[in-house]
């Protein structure tokens, strides 16, 4: 049979509805691949092979009766070790949290809802607090391309285990970039929804049994095309008892369809977040591209400078990731208040756009560097050594204002690196940024 590793998820749920291909033959595969792939990369941390193959068995019994479950019925997929899933081991890659949850993470038991058969866990790091994937109890992740090199964090392990074709389909967080700039890195698709509309319960961190979702974080799908990122979110999204008994979810359609019928805004570089220029000439192309198609881009950005979308993401990010920072009450109303104010002013640029083109980070993948403290380390540059931190300067806008965003591969550098496009949108208009990663895939031909 085919080799269906690196199907979309998409094409693959396709195949399965129409019997072309068995969940369980399509396991095997992606059980050989982890096997052959996954020792020089250490993306998949935890495996439920017994399981999988139950589920997998049950899928194609139950397509055997004319029965399919939902959109993702039998397809393979793994998710980001930090979700609960009952019964295999969860521990966000921290030996306080290292445990077998009785129940699935609210996302989890969405997906296996849909029929996805979930086979194992990937790597993150520790309390997923870090631009790279390591942690005390798996080590770290390598990149697919350069193993001296990282896949990014704290989705590392998915964006890897996806470019490398260990999984079809994967589920990731976001509450600094997470999930956009490991995608970025390695190549694939990640989206980061508008915040609180796929629930986070059974999510690490909050430490496991908290009942409470945090400010800023999302969680959101990973893949290797964009179809595939929508095909998640339809199964993600909306609320959890006890709200969904009072509302429901309903996401505007996208803005337009076809590429030029898009109003688009670039903002491509920043005196105070430079971007390299291997990285630069890859999005500037892409750009290039997309308007010898058709496609209508302005140069504009919104009236908030990079620096003041990042202090402000710092302020009421902090407190969550560090159990010695401390923020009182009246501090956070106060920074909650500037939020809102930066969402009215973007609320007010995303009615003259429909999206905003952005990097996705200053850099392509770095080379590991897991010296501590975090903050004094540094990125290698053209101009010199800059800061770690200056990774904060692209992820910032869309964390702090709560805004989706839409990563997509747009080329790689001299070096063979990946490069993606962050593509942002106004909130609760996902549909749009999904469109137009899409329209990206069609003028670039990298979709599939």
């Amino acid at each position: 049979m085919a080799d269906v590793t690196r199907w979309p998820a998409h094409r693959l749920a396709a195949a399965l509805r129409r019997g072309e291909v068995s969940s369980r033959e399509a396991l095997e595969q992606y059980l050989a691949r982890v096997e052959s792939a996954n020792l020089g990369l250490n993306a998949v941390v935890t495996l439920d092979v017994d399981g999988a193959r139950r589920a997998a068995d049950a899928a194609d019994a139950a397509r055997a009766r004319g029965e399919l479950t939902g959109a993702l019925h039998g397809v393979p997929m793994t998710v980001k070790d930090t979700f609960c899933t009952a019964g295999l081991r969860t521990t966000c890659g921290d030996p306080e949290w290292d445990h077998v949850p009785e129940r699935d993470a609210e996302a989890v038991r969405r997906l296996r809802g849909a029929g996805a058969v979930i086979f194992g866990k990937t790597n993150t790091a520790r309390r997923a607090a870090d631009w790279q994937t390591v942690n005390p109890l798996f080590g770290a992740t390598n990149h697919p391309r350069d193993r001296a090199r990282s896949p990014g964090g704290s989705s590392g392990g998915a964006a890897a285990a996806l470019a490398a074709g260990m999984t079809a389909l994967e589920l990731g967080s976001d509450v600094a970039g997470s999930i956009r700039l490991p995608a970025g890195w390695c190549g694939v698709c990640g989206h980061k929804p508008s915040w609180g509309i796929v629930p986070q319960r059974g999510h690490l961190p909050p430490p496991p049994g908290t009942l409470g979702r945090r400010d800023l974080n999302v969680v959101g799908p990973m893949a290797r095309a964009v179809a595939d990122l929508d095909l998640a979110l339809g199964v993600l999204a909306g609320p959890a008892q006890p709200d969904a008994v009072g509302w429901r979810l309903e996401l505007p359609p996208p803005r337009a369809a076809a590429p030029a019928e898009f109003r688009l805004a670039a903002w491509l570089d920043d005196p105070q977040y430079p971007v390299e220029p291997e990285v630069r000439a890859v999005t500037e192309a892409a750009i290039t591209a997309l308007m010898r198609a058709g496609v209508r881009i302005v140069d504009r950005h919104p009236d908030l400078p990079l620096a003041e979308a990042v202090g402000l993401h710092q302020i009421l990010l902090y407190p969550l990731m560090d159990p010695d920072a401390d923020l009182t009450v009246r501090q956070w109303l106060a920074a909650d208040e500037r939020r809102q104010r930066v969402r009215a002013r973007l609320d007010a640029f995303f009615a003259e756009v429909d999206a905003l083109l952005t990097p996705v980070a200053v850099t392509a993948a770095i080379r590991h560097d897991h010296s501590e403290p975090f903050s004094e380390r540094m990125l290698p540059s053209a101009r010199g050594d800059r800061p770690y931190l200056d990774l904060f300067g692209w992820l910032s806008l869309a964390s702090v204002a709560y805004l989706p965003a839409t990563v997509v591969p747009v080329g790689q550098t001299p070096d063979g690196l990946p490069v993606g496009l962050q593509i942002i949108g106004n909130y609760l208009h996902d549909r749009t940024t999904l469109a137009v990663a899409r329209a990206v895939e069609e003028v670039l031909g990298t979709g599939s």
